[in-house]
């Protein structure tokens, strides 16, 4: 049996992919990835060492082959090959697609096909023979069928039933297993999909898995727990090969709240923890543990149920309104604004605005905010316009967690609800605010600001923001003189009056219309 790999570089998928390619001709040679002549080796029965012998067998590549279509890749590749083949277990490995023939005549053939398909882009695809040696080594790996039972009862003895929880650390050294000459090596494809149907047949309610010392580097072939194990809570993948975090996204159906991605070389990437747990939350926003370490609770803005803005009495809509952003402040002041990822529309934009001056902004407390702003009436460099506008969740509330430390002074705030409709709630809200001096260097300024919301609805109870517009100015005195004061007078120093029966339900209904309480209704 031969393999064919699909590899290589400046490829992209054909916009016919099931139409023959338009051809230039070729030399059958080998380019300069293919490495003419390291691929020459025995034949898979005892065929000569030449390149050109007739029971030449081997392991072949072309160019980058996950980026071509499938369907039109094996079939400009059967046009033009001189006899037909049937390609065995076509599937993608790393940026390579690889698949078997079962004689070497055909191997042959194909190998001649090397250089005479053009893609759009006018890239000819090389075909590449790889050693004989190393196509045995794949084989050996693979899983025979008698091969499961064993498996499925070492997975049995892994299980641990009262927490639903499958231990398969490093199961490739599993003295059950090695004692009757099985490896199951984790990061071959077949082996995985093994491992995963005897879960999906056998314990579909697993709510937590071991996958750690497994030397997997890739989680393609992971993909499917998202439907296969629905319930799958807690995931370890610690020691492993992961190099990147966007091997993350192919998991990203998982509703995770505890992940081990510790000890593998994608946590290297990243320049500090804060940054770290961003981009692994960006894939799993209800994620409580990361490599064991808790995490601050996320914001109960559950954006993944497709819902409508409850309907609402206006003067319910502004208690409604009230209480999230209390929250939402409440975190912003909080010093780690990180936990307002999940208020944050994936596809969400941020931008900030002062007021436009000639004063050197270095010479006013805004002049922290001056770099950043987007007031287009002093921007006219298109570039930095867009530079400045935030995109993307993860963006937004880095920088937000990049602005000076605040208090809000929530007394201060104002709403004015711009668009209401049962798919989309607009509004500002102004108030107060200072920044909090955090050495001493730095002293509290007292601001203003203006910040414009749109949202969608998200769950039956939440608002996600898929807009954020903030405009900081200096406060005036009169709003310095009026901020951060305690409410006064109290009850027990201005009397209240008696009210008579019709009084008092006055003073009920007016309470329920206006939202406020009854003891400041009275006055």
């Amino acid at each position: 049996m031969l393999a064919f790999y699909l590899s290589g570089a400046y490829v992209v998928v054909s916009s016919k992919p099931y139409g023959r390619p338009f051809r230039k001709g070729g030399n059958g040679r080998f380019d300069r990835d293919g490495r003419q002549g390291k691929g020459k080796g025995g034949g898979f029965r005892g065929g000569n060492s030449g390149g050109g012998g007739k029971n030449q067998t081997g392991w072949y590549k072309i160019p980058h082959g996950k980026k071509y279509d499938k369907k039109w890749l094996l079939g400009a590749l059967q046009n033009i090959c001189s006899v037909p083949f049937k390609p065995v277990q076509y599937h993608i490995d790393h940026s390579r697609a690889h698949f078997y023939i079962d004689d070497s005549a055909t191997a042959n053939a194909l190998h001649k096909c090397t250089h005479k398909i053009t893609d759009r882009d006018g890239y000819k695809v090389s075909v590449q023979i790889i050693s004989h040696c190393f196509l045995l080594i794949l084989l050996k790996v693979e899983l025979k069928p008698e091969h499961l039972e064993p498996l499925k009862q070492c997975m049995s003895k892994r299980f641990d039933g009262s927490q639903q929880a499958l231990d398969l650390n490093n199961i490739r050294t599993d003295p059950d297993l090695v004692s009757q000459n099985i490896e199951v090596i984790l990061n071959r494809k077949t082996n995985m999909e093994a491992v995963i149907k005897i879960i999906e047949e056998n314990i579909p309610e697993l709510t937590s898995l071991n996958l750690s010392n497994n030397r997997i580097h890739k989680l393609d072939d992971l993909a499917e727990l998202v439907t296969k194990v629905p319930h799958l809570k807690t995931l370890n993948l610690s020691n492993n090969e992961l190099k990147s975090d966007r091997e993350l996204d192919k998991l990203k159906g998982l509703k995770l709240v505890e992940l081990w991605l510790n000890r593998n070389p994608l946590c290297d990437l990243f320049k500090d923890q804060a940054v770290y747990i961003s981009a692994v939350r960006e894939r799993f926003p209800r994620l409580l543990k990361l490599d064991g370490q808790d995490l601050p609770p996320p914001i109960g803005f559950d954006v993944e149920t497709p819902t409508t803005i409850p309907p609402c009495k206006v003067t319910n809509l502004f208690q409604f309104l009230r209480n999230h952003f209390s929250r939402y402040y409440s975190v912003y002041d909080s010093g780690d604004r990180q936990p307002l990822l999940d208020a944050y529309h994936d596809g969400a934009s941020f931008s900030l605005t002062t007021p436009y001056s000639t004063q050197n902004p270095s010479r006013s407390s805004l002049g922290e905010y001056h770099k950043d702003s987007r007031n287009l009436k002093r921007l006219k460099d298109s570039t930095i316009r867009y530079r400045l506008l935030k995109h993307t969740r993860l963006n937004v509330v880095a920088f937000l967690n990049e602005l000076p430390k605040t208090q809000h002074d929530i007394a201060s705030f104002t709403v004015d609800v711009n668009t209401y409709t049962h798919t989309l709630l607009a509004f500002t809200v102004s108030g107060i605010f200072k920044e909090v001096a955090v050495d001493a260097k730095s002293r509290e300024s007292t601001m203003a600001f203006s910040r414009v919301f749109i949202t969608v609805p998200a769950g039956n109870t939440g608002l996600c923001i898929v807009n954020d517009q903030l405009f900081i100015r200096m406060a005036t005195t009169e709003e310095i003189r009026r901020a951060f004061v305690a409410p006064a007078p109290t009850p027990s120093s201005s009397p209240v009056p008696t009210l008579t029966a019709s009084q008092q339900d006055m003073l009920t209904a007016f309470s329920q219309k206006s939202g406020m309480n009854l003891e400041w209704s009275q006055k």
